[in-house]
C-alpha cells in the first residue's frame, strides 16, 4: 500500500513539476547540473576503490579524472537519446507533415535541458581551473554548445539538427579513455592502440561525415530552415560550421597520433 502511494506521488511530481510544459526547460537544466555532480562524485568514489593509480594522482589530475568520468556519462546519455529520437521515433520522420525544423516533444526538450546543465557545469569547471581542464578552444566549443542547445530547448526550433550534432558526443568516451590509459601508464598497452583506432573511426564518422550529412540536409530543407526565427536561422549555419572546422583540425591531430602510434608499435 505504501509503495503504491509513493508511486503515485512520484508520478504526480513528474507530471506537475518536472515535466510540466512551462517548467521543462528550467527543471531539466537543474536536473542536468545535479546529475553532473552525482556523476563526478560517483567517479571519484568508484575510482578510489577500483583503480590503484587514482590515489597516486595529483589533486588537479584527480579533478580532471573525475571531470572526464562526468563527461563520459553525459556523452553516453545524450548519444543514446539522440539516436533514439532521430532513428527510433517518428518525431523527425519524413512521414510526418510539417517543417522538421519546428518539431519537438517534452522528452526531446527535457533531454536538451539536461545537456545544457552539463555544458554549464563543465564550462564552470574549465573557467575555475583554467587552463588545466582545457584552453580557449574548449571554451569556444562549450559556449557555442550552450547557446545553440539552450536556444533550441527554449524555442523548440531546430531540435533535429541539434540532436544530429549531439550524436558526435559518441567520440567523448574514447577520448577520455585515451587520457585515462595514458595517465595510468598504459600508453603501450593493446587497449590504448585499439582505443586509438576506435577513436579515429568514431571521429571520422560522427564528427566529419555526419556533419557533412547535416549540411546536405540543411541544403535540401532550406525552405523549412528559412522559416525559423533569425537567431535560430543563423545558429543553424554558424554553429555546425564552426564546430566542423574545429573537428577537422582535431581530426588531423588524431590522424597524426594514430600514424605515430602505429609506426612505433612492435
Amino acid at each position: 500500500m505504501a509503495m503504491t502511494v509513493y508511486k503515485y506521488q512520484a508520478q504526480a511530481l513528474m507530471r506537475d513539476y518536472l515535466l510540466a510544459d512551462p517548467l521543462v526547460p528550467y527543471t531539466s537544466v537543474l536536473v542536468g547540473i545535479v546529475l553532473c555532480k552525482m556523476a563526478y562524485d560517483l567517479t571519484r568514489i568508484l575510482s578510489s576503490f577500483y583503480f590503484k593509480v587514482y590515489s597516486s594522482l595529483t589533486k588537479i589530475q584527480r579533478v580532471e579524472w573525475n571531470n572526464r568520468g562526468m563527461s563520459s556519462v553525459h556523452a553516453i546519455f545524450i548519444t543514446a537519446i539522440s539516436l533514439y529520437l532521430v532513428i527510433s521515433t517518428d518525431l523527425f520522420s519524413d512521414r510526418l507533415k510539417g517543417p522538421i525544423t519546428f518539431r519537438n516533444s517534452i522528452i526531446s526538450t527535457f533531454a536538451l535541458g539536461v545537456s545544457v546543465g552539463y555544458f554549464i557545469s563543465d564550462l564552470a569547471m574549465i573557467f575555475w581551473l583554467y587552463p588545466s581542464l582545457g584552453g580557449l578552444e574548449y571554451i569556444l566549443h562549450h559556449i557555442l554548445s550552450v547557446v545553440a542547445i539552450a536556444y533550441t530547448m527554449l524555442s523548440g526550433e531546430g531540435q533535429f539538427y541539434t540532436y544530429m550534432i549531439l550524436i558526435s558526443e559518441t567520440t567523448t568516451p574514447e577520448i577520455n579513455l585515451r587520457w585515462f590509459l595514458d595517465t595510468a601508464g598504459l600508453k603501450k598497452s593493446n587497449a590504448y592502440l585499439v582505443n586509438g583506432i576506435l577513436m579515429f573511426v568514431a571521429w571520422l564518422v560522427a564528427r566529419i561525415l555526419l556533419f557533412m550529412y547535416v549540411f546536405y540536409h540543411i541544403y535540401f530543407h532550406y525552405s523549412q530552415v528559412v522559416q525559423m526565427h533569425a537567431f535560430g536561422y543563423y545558429l543553424t549555419f554558424v554553429v555546425p560550421s564552426v564546430l566542423f572546422v574545429m573537428n577537422t583540425m582535431w581530426f588531423m591531430k588524431i590522424l597524426k597520433g594514430v600514424k605515430k602510434t602505429l609506426s612505433k608499435w612492435p
